[in-house]
């Protein structure tokens, strides 16, 4: 890779003789990260820098991330977007949780859905209230409006009895992708098409100085954002970053991925459907039917998850599936002297909770929130400080799933057996010796998510918190009784959610 220099400007780490002040940004990729980057920038400061993004049509994405959590409402609030264009426009479908299918063991199911289950009673979880009462555990998500809701295929917009269902989205991503494309191009935002053929750095700082197309056109930035996928162009092909492989935790290294044909009902939840070597997804758009299966080529072939997952699907296939490899883990610094990867080329956990268009957006505004006047040391460690807490939380949710099984096959058992993080090991220990889900400010997963994981892939705590005790038994009981036939009262007053569509 050739070296130019940068002139008269010298460094000593970051310390520049003279400071160079962010102006100029340039956005390396399009596809959702990219112009969800190029969007929120152009929106929060396009004022105060120059934006410019470069995509290449040669090179494709990986465009299956369609499946959501309920932080993108506030990515689309503050792009201004109006929800009803933006169902319209991307085929969405509303998501109120995700249903996992034989992940305990091969006849099981539950749901992690969205918001709140029960009501906290002052400063008591719920929880403690319902483990007093020792029901089965499948009775625990009848204090959930979102999962009544959802296995009721009902929706709602609007606020009854106090209540509100927590919801996200179903879309396409490619067609979302375009739809922030017209926002970011409104706001101000350059884009050049072309293949980037070489890519300079500084030969004092390490600093990447300027990309070069095939066609000639040199591009020069202050801040380079790299959402080039996989790949990492600018993070790793340039900057030799290094990444922290996490596929002892997290052993699938294949997805499957194809589209099949619309299908009558359009449920208002992901489905997650265990299989002997990975899991396979469904997520229903108004057009379409998301299908993916995730797996492990150490115990099953490509040819064979393949078939396995044409033989599964719902509805008639759309086009060949799609094989996408990629390994768990994370870039060893997602900020690296003047380059930021977001998205794919930040790193890579598995959708199987909805969180890869999530870590886009978080990493969007954590860049928003630290965006510096001058790159220096101080905000780089800052933003992968935070970047790394984030991806560990939610490595260590996911491993969760994995580990909480009684299956059958050897890629089950390996994963019930594996070695997991102290911090993962930790949680489990706690919650299941005194039914605790201590869950700090700055987490994505809240503990009612955390219980119903546990809870839904068999862990019953054998000590409840004194606490519960402080309403005798028939109270609890009426309490309880109560807030399921008001759950059941508000959930007959929804509408079909395929009436949001017509």
């Amino acid at each position: 890779m050739k070296m130019l220099p940068f002139g008269s400007i010298f460094f000593r780490g970051y310390n520049m003789k003279k400071k160079i002040d962010v102006k100029k940004v340039i956005i390396v990729g399009g596809g959702t990260a990219g112009w969800m980057t190029a969007a929120m920038l152009s929106k929060l400061l396009g004022t105060q820098i120059e934006i410019t993004l470069v995509e290449s049509t040669t090179v494709g994405t990986v465009g299956v991330g369609e499946a959501t959590i309920p932080s993108i409402q506030l990515f689309n609030s503050t792009l201004g977007i109006n929800e009803t264009d933006f169902v319209k426009a991307t085929q969405a479908s509303f998501k109120l949780g995700i249903q996992f299918e034989g992940w305990g063991n091969e006849d099981s199911d539950y749901m992690h859905a969205f918001g709140v289950i029960g009501k906290d009673l002052g400063l008591s979880s719920f929880h403690y209230y319902w483990l007093q009462q020792a029901e089965s555990a499948k009775k625990f998500w009848d204090h959930s409006l979102n999962y009544q809701t959802a296995k009721a295929n009902k929706f709602s917009l609007t606020k009854t009895q106090n209540e509100e269902l927590a919801y996200a989205y179903h879309f396409d991503a490619n067609l979302y992708a375009q739809y922030l494309k017209k926002i970011s191009l409104s706001q101000g935002v350059k884009c050049v098409e072309g293949f980037i053929s070489e890519v300079r750095l500084n030969d004092e700082s390490g600093f990447i100085q300027e990309i070069e197309l095939e066609t000639g056109e040199i591009l020069s930035a202050d801040l380079f954002i790299d959402c080039s996928g996989f790949k990492g162009l600018l993070i790793e092909q340039a900057l030799n970053t290094g990444f922290d492989d996490w596929s002892d935790y997290l052993p699938c290294d294949h997805a499957w991925a194809v589209p099949s044909e619309k299908i009558d009902s359009i449920k208002p939840y992901t489905r997650s459907i265990a299989r002997d070597a990975g899991w396979q997804w469904q997520i229903p758009l108004q057009h379409r039917v998301g299908n993916g299966l995730v797996f492990s080529s150490t115990y099953m072939s490509p040819d064979t998850a393949k078939k396995k997952l044409i033989a599964s699907l719902p509805s008639k296939p759309l086009a060949e599936p799609k094989l996408i490899k990629f390994k768990t883990g994370m870039r060893k610094k997602q900020w690296n002297k003047n380059c930021v990867a977001i998205g794919l080329s930040s790193g890579f956990l598995e959708p199987l909770e909805s969180t890869s268009i999530h870590l886009i957006q978080s990493a969007i505004l954590r860049l928003i929130q630290l965006f510096p006047k001058t790159i220096t040391t101080e905000i780089e460690d800052e933003f992968n400080h935070l970047s790394r807490m984030e991806f560990e939380e939610i490595r260590d949710f996911i491993i969760l799933h994995y580990h909480l099984n009684n299956r059958r096959t050897s890629f089950w058992k390996y994963c019930r057996e594996m070695d997991i993080p102290e911090s993962l090991s930790r949680r489990i220990r706690l919650f299941t010796k005194h039914a605790r889900t201590n869950i700090g400010n700055q987490e994505l997963f809240s503990a009612t998510a955390w219980q119903q994981v546990m809870i839904g892939q068999g862990i019953i705590p054998e000590n409840n918190h004194p606490i519960s005790n402080v309403a005798n038994e028939k109270q609890t009981k009426a309490f309880m009784q109560h807030n399921k036939l008001r759950i059941r009262e508000i959930v007959k007053g929804y509408e079909s959610h395929e009436s949001f569509f017509i």
